[in-house]
């Protein structure tokens, strides 16, 4: 089976986390944390850093690891690397996604989140409040 290795951005902002709707492919109009494949010679953080200026034209602060989830889909075995993040620009331009959401701990369920990123879901409810709003 494919093996594919990517990074995930839970951006925070205040108590509400950044949510992006895929625009293409099979997936399309589910939900995801933005990120991205990493590429040759590139550390986690580092792809993560240029998946976000690439997919929302934004610079954020790579601020802690959160989890690394394993899952398989149809196609493909999926590594996803996620990381707790902030902005460090406020503007945020979607250039491959159709829609976005800022949602709080209570609004987690209501969007249609890919399969892989659900697992993301549940460490976030598990994380402390003051986790959430980027307080250390």
């Amino acid at each position: 089976m494919k093996q594919i290795e990517v990074v995930a951005a839970i951006i925070r902002k205040g108590d509400k986390i950044f949510a992006t709707q895929r625009g293409y492919g099979e997936w399309k109009d589910w939900w995801e944390f933005p990120g991205g494949k990493i590429e040759l010679g590139e550390t986690p953080e580092e792809a993560l850093v240029r998946e976000i200026r690439e997919e929302l034209s934004a610079e954020i602060s790579v601020d802690e690891f959160l989890c690394t989830v394993e899952y398989d889909y149809p196609q493909f075995h999926l590594s996803m690397h996620c990381y707790l993040c902030s902005l460090v620009t406020e503007a945020l331009h979607l250039n491959e996604h159709e829609a976005a959401k800022w949602l709080s701990k209570d609004e987690l369920d209501s969007v249609k989140w890919l399969p892989a990123d659900l697992e993301v879901i549940e460490e976030i409810r598990c994380l402390k409040e003051d986790k959430i709003c980027g307080i250390e």
